[in-house]
């Protein structure tokens, strides 16, 4: 698990693609969601689920950083 430069969020998710199951640990951007996410096995391509901002979101082991500070910030 690799932290960002703040404290408790996280940089890593394992995302595994629900097609052909293959998971790989990604490093995510700080500052943005990403919406595609091509799959080094399969080839499929993820989009976010409805509802949720970006692949991490969706297939991740752990929500993307923008979400991470959203849900420490809430009281």
């Amino acid at each position: 698990m690799i932290e960002t430069h703040q404290p408790g969020i996280v940089a890593t998710s394992t995302l595994t693609c629900p097609d052909c199951g293959h998971a790989s640990l990604e490093t995510m951007p700080e500052e943005s969601c990403q919406y595609f996410f091509a799959c080094a096995a399969c080839g499929n391509r993820l989009a976010p689920k409805p509802g949720d901002c970006c692949v991490y979101c969706s297939y991740g082991s752990v929500p993307c950083p923008p979400i991470q500070r959203e849900r420490t910030a809430a009281p």
